[in-house]
């Protein structure tokens, strides 16, 4: 048998055509959807990157392992949790990862016998690149029972996708550097518009259409799918996909502007916390399933331990799927807890019918102590019902409550450390980078404008030309 488990960094789940998205993001992986079972209603309990990931191999959410922060220095895994790697090879499979979430913590190497790491000279990583490297690996091992993981990026920030796979999602007869559009003015002028300066904004040039912006990602998603598409007709050529329990997740979604928040992934929405998952596995899961009960990222280590035989731990957070993808059961979860800290800290409820979002520190955004949406009135979240429905948010929050004391059992609460000792850690990262032009976070919050840290930038004499993964100034 092989596993392999694959993160699909920063992929929102109603941006593909399986999932109803309406544009080409994603013609091979709802072929893979239809080869398999897809779960219509996954979430991240923990949001971003790295505590989502650490939810996901320890099959247990941020409050039982303490791991609640992105970016937290003081946040640390003890060595003597249960990491499904380590429990992969003790079973007798080899381990393997390309990747490159060692430089966040080291926890993430453990339990792997070979681990590729796949750092360069840039920030963001191409697709190509990984399965350049993992090809070889898979054909070393082809012969074995093993477990790899693969973690793509190409539709996380910096979107830049190769060029040819743009037109398919904006009009050409736009121009996206149009000097009288106005739309990227909210983005420009945000607070938090010093990090994306640098890591996003700077790369793409001067653009001024947010729906530009927004091709730009859709186009990134559906080179993922060609890269997708490659890594499993190699593994047809090596004779070994129908040996294959494949697996696709998103470790969160992205916002692509709702909610005043300029593509990137904070904020307990739906945009960010609805992430697909998709298992194919010849033979052992029917064609075409979909499960519409909730679940949640720890769901995926009981799920596979019980695919290979393992007897489970007694003190996961997670719950086997297999109940839900063999028809037995049909509903796993009457809630999912969510939580998030690091561009703000909140806490939220997610049932069938309501989204509860409780706010402890709103960081570089503007948002109520107290947010309740009606999902199946209002699937965008965008009519705060807390105040007109006090009832229903009392209940919600008693049930959050009742819960966060549940997990804790007597211990500190990680995030009331992490906001009480270190702070926000995107809100440090932006101080940081203000006191490079002599601002303190007092003056920019008074004046956030893109001009105090900008230097002149215009479409053409400083043109970015987008070129596969990278870029270059002409």
């Amino acid at each position: 048998m092989k596993i392999i488990f694959i993160s699909l960094d920063t992929l929102r789940a109603n941006r593909l055509g399986c999932y109803g998205y309406h544009l080409p993001t994603s013609p091979y992986m709802d072929e893979i959807a239809r080869d398999g079972v897809l779960f219509e209603n996954a979430y991240a309990s923990d949001i971003p990157t790295e505590v989502a990931h650490t939810s996901i191999f320890t099959g247990k959410v941020g409050l039982t392992t303490g791991v609640v922060s992105h970016g937290s220095p003081s946040s640390f895994l003890p060595k003597d949790y249960e990491w499904l790697p380590n429990m992969l090879r003790k079973a007798g499979f080899t381990t393997g990862a390309v990747d490159n979430l060692y430089h966040l913590k080291e926890w993430f190497a453990r339990g792997y016998q070979y681990y590729i790491n796949t750092i360069g000279k840039t920030r963001w990583i191409d697709g190509h690149t990984v399965n350049r490297l993992a090809k070889p690996w898979i054909k070393e091992h082809k012969d074995e029972n093993f477990f790899l993981f693969l973690h793509y990026w190409d539709a996380h920030t910096p979107y830049l996708p190769p060029k040819k796979y743009i037109p398919p999602f904006y009009d050409s007869s736009k121009d996206p550097y149009d000097p009288t559009s106005r739309s990227m003015e909210r983005a420009y002028n945000h607070l938090a518009y010093p990090f994306f300066k640098f890591h996003h904004f700077d790369l793409l040039g001067n653009v001024t259409d947010t729906k530009y912006v927004d091709a730009l990602y859709d186009a990134e998603i559906r080179y993922l799918d060609d890269i997708l598409k490659d890594l499993d007709h190699y593994l047809f050529e090596l004779g070994i996909k129908d040996d294959t329990m494949l697996i696709l997740f998103g470790d969160h979604g992205e916002s692509l502007t709702e909610h005043d928040i300029y593509w990137d992934h904070c904020g307990l929405y739906e945009s960010t916390v609805h992430v697909p998952l998709i298992i194919r596995w010849p033979g052992q899961i029917h064609n075409g399933v979909r499960v519409k009960g909730l679940v949640q990222h720890a769901d995926l280590m009981p799920t596979i331990l019980e695919a290979i035989g393992t007897d489970l731990p007694n003190d996961l957070d997670g719950k086997s799927l297999w109940g839900l993808i063999n028809g037995t059961e049909e509903h796993l979860h009457s809630e999912i807890y969510l939580s998030e800290c690091a561009w703000q800290a909140s806490r939220g409820v997610r049932t069938n019918k309501y989204k509860f979002i409780k706010t402890y520190d709103s960081g570089l955004f503007t948002r109520p102590p107290y947010e309740l949406y009606d999902l199946y009135k209002d699937p965008n979240e965008e009519i705060n019902l807390a105040d007109k429905l006090p009832e229903i948010t009392e209940k919600y929050e008693i049930m959050l409550n009742n819960w966060i004391k549940s997990k804790l059992n007597n211990r500190a609460d990680p995030m009331e450390v992490v906001l009480r000792e270190e702070g926000l850690p995107f809100k440090r990262r932006i101080i940081k980078i203000l006191s490079e032009y002599g601002l303190t976070w007092e003056e920019w919050l008074a004046n956030p404008r893109r001009e105090r840290i900008d230097f002149p930038v215009t479409h053409g004499s400083n043109k970015f030309e987008i070129q596969g993964g990278n870029f270059k100034v002409n």
